[in-house]
């Protein structure tokens, strides 16, 4: 049986990152294409609007640029995304590197700044968590 992967919707070509633009990647949208991979957007799921303030993890919260908590709505989408990649019978995601959410090993400081410092967006950990494989699409080049 060919595996499943979850993938970063924005990846996928769909409109949904917080500037309301995507990060098209066309080898996520092959595997899309052959039926061997799932977009989701937890950010979008979990009820926050395209465009939106953007967004970085500061301790333990998820706050925006304009200072607004914004955490229950990634935790509600990323307990979603993880309901359905196991539903899937995903064992793997590819996610979009740096994002509050989906950031795998590297994220944003907190401090709107560009800055990156070692950590996991609140889904990629949530996957990792339910056992799920999480690698970025800059892991893809390598």
């Amino acid at each position: 049986m060919d595996k499943t992967f979850l993938v970063s919707a924005c990846l996928a070509g769909i409109y949904c990152r917080y500037n309301g633009e995507t990060r098209s990647d066309q080898r996520i949208v092959d595997l899309i294409s052959g039926g061997k991979a799932i977009p989701f957007c937890p950010e979008a799921y979990g009820g926050l609007p395209t465009p939106r303030a953007p967004c970085e993890i500061q301790g333990d919260r998820v706050i925006d640029k304009e200072g607004v908590d914004q955490t229950e709505p990634f935790i509600r989408g990323s307990k979603e995304g993880v309901r359905l990649a196991q539903m899937a019978g995903c064992t793997e995601a590819i996610l979009k590197a740096g994002s509050p959410s989906c950031g795998c090993g590297e994220i944003y400081d907190g401090t709107f700044t560009s800055t990156r410092i070692p950590g996991n967006g609140v889904f990629a950990q949530m996957l990792l968590d339910a056992g799920i494989r999480v690698r970025t699409e800059e892991d893809l080049d390598g």
